[in-house]
């Protein structure tokens, strides 16, 4: 199950209580040995605040479920961060590369998503196209790491051979540059019909001729990353090559988030930016919400009054609170087919910690 079909199961799931425990965690030893000590000191919190929070029976379901919970997460497999999603008929504990702004008990009637909608948002799934001298290979990626080589009939697309023997026409420039960008183009219809099956926008790893020559002959250059990365013949290890590429891929992310932000800006001149929290959150459920920015740092606990109203709570684990509602705006916007974008960037606080672009 993909991350994406992970969080829209759990986002569907409305019950009192939803449990969710989120934490950083370690790749290695002995770091990681700490994670499995912090999960049971937040599964002892969870635990308490069950109790206090139900009666004795009710709660004690839930509690032999949080106590058997670190023996069932191996911290050797551990990476960035950690969540755990306990619920009537629901346990899921996922795995992210990416850390989180605190380690956070989470109780209300749905799950605490914000670190889900943030990765499906960073975690990028990406091609990585190498053209070498020995041939062109095609790569999928996720993050700084390959998935998997391409091997669909044309890639590995072989090298270039020269089956024109007249070496006059050998000798003329612009005939070996044509048979160039004539190979080039062949790379590119290939990569369009891997693109129509995937969907999955490409980083070129080339000489700065060869990707120059590429962006000229592309039948669609809306595929590819903006930039290269210059091939280095040796260091074309997929590991290597996908780390480079991450280089780049996130650097294009960081950009197109603060186009977002330049965008918000500029859409407050038109008057389709809601910074209320009450209105953004009637907005989102509403389904007006085109494009919402929240700072990492803000968290909003609330208690639910009705259907598009809240009231905002100092005491997050008070009963009946929600931890953090931009978990649910969040989703609310992200499954109407809006944009949602986590930021440590400081220039979205013109307008607040959160910002709402509606659509009308």
């Amino acid at each position: 199950m993909t991350l994406r079909e992970q969080l829209e199961k759990l986002a569907n799931v409305r019950s009192y209580p939803c449990v969710t425990i989120s934490l950083n965690t370690h790749r290695t030893h002995p770091d990681n040995v700490q994670d499995g000590i912090l999960l049971k000191n937040l599964c002892n919190e969870a635990e308490h605040r069950l109790l206090a929070e139900f009666d004795k029976r009710q709660a004690l379901l839930f509690v032999e479920r949080l106590k058997a919970l670190p023996q069932k997460v191996d911290v050797n497999y551990n990476l960035e961060s950690l969540h755990i999603f306990i619920g009537n008929g629901v346990e899921e504990i996922i795995r992210l590369p990416m850390p989180i702004a605190e380690n956070g008990v989470y109780i209300a009637n749905s799950f605490a998503l914000r670190p889900l909608i943030k990765a499906v948002n960073r975690l990028t799934e990406y091609l990585i196209l190498v053209v070498s001298q020995s041939g062109t290979h095609l790569y999928a990626a996720v993050n700084d790491a390959v998935s998997e080589e391409i091997h669909n009939g044309e890639f590995p697309y072989p090298p270039m051979t020269n089956q024109d023997t007249d070496r006059e026409k050998l000798s003329d420039p612009k005939r070996v540059e044509n048979l160039v960008r004539e190979y080039l183009n062949g790379i590119d219809k290939a990569l369009n019909r891997v693109y129509n099956q995937r969907g999955l926008r490409c980083a070129v790893v080339a000489t700065e001729d060869n990707y120059s020559r590429l962006m000229q002959v592309a039948d669609r250059r809306a595929i590819y990353y903006d930039g290269f990365v210059h091939i280095n013949y040796n260091q074309l290890a997929p590991h290597k090559v996908a780390a480079e590429t991450w280089k780049l891929v996130s650097q294009v992310q960081r950009q197109e988030r603060t186009r977002a932000i330049e965008e918000m800006l500029e859409s407050v001149k038109e008057g389709k930016v809601v910074t209320d929290v009450h209105e953004i959150y009637r907005a989102a459920k509403e389904g007006r919400g085109e494009l919402l920015i929240v700072h990492d740092s803000f968290k909003l606990p609330a208690r639910i009054t009705g259907e598009y109203t809240f009231e905002l709570a100092q005491d997050p684990t008070a009963p009946d609170v929600i931890d953090d509602l931009t978990s649910d705006i969040a989703w609310e916007v992200y499954s109407k087919k809006g944009r949602v974008i986590f930021t440590e960037q400081d220039a979205i606080r013109q307008l607040g910690d959160i910002a709402l672009k509606v659509r009308y």
